[in-house]
């Protein structure tokens, strides 16, 4: 599989500036295999618990994938119910979709966390997250700030 061409120049949208942030923060502040398998099994497990639980609150409120109301009842109700209707059994759908990925996950998770390097290796991960953090061309930061760009529904914080 090709990659998109690789940018001569890094991005300057604020989605992209915000990423670059990030990135450099948490290789700084994680610099050990030890500390970004423990960040990313934390992130993981707090994405699952949260997706899942808005998702038990959704079927709760919403039911779990009702189907679609008759003609007639959606007209009753009116055009904007049955719309933000649909919309949330869309949502509670991918909720589900998310939740099946988060859980697959997790399962691929738990092999990389049961890894262990001696210090001399723990070392060179220190070593090289000083040169990584910086690197506004680092080739993982680049592959995601491709991603960013590919997500046009990614909302702006």
């Amino acid at each position: 599989m090709k990659g998109l061409p690789v940018p001569e120049e890094p991005c300057q949208c604020p989605d992209c500036q915000r990423f670059y942030r990030e990135h450099d923060r948490l290789i700084r502040e994680n610099p050990t295999l030890r500390q970004q398998q423990e960040l990313s099994w934390a992130a993981l497990q707090s994405f699952r618990t949260l997706a899942g639980r808005v998702l038990e609150e959704l079927q709760k409120t919403h039911g779990d994938a009702e189907p679609a109301p008759a003609p007639a009842a959606a007209a009753a109700a009116g055009p904007g119910d049955a719309a933000d209707q649909d919309a949330v059994q869309q949502a509670i759908g991918d909720l589900e979709n998310i939740n099946a990925h988060l859980f697959s996950i997790e399962a691929l998770m738990e092999r990389v966390f049961d890894v262990r390097v001696p210090e001399e290796v723990e070392q060179k991960f220190r070593e090289l997250a000083g040169e990584l953090a910086p690197d506004p061309l680092n080739a993982d930061r680049l592959r995601l700030n491709r991603l960013l760009h590919q997500t046009p529904d990614l909302p702006d914080r």
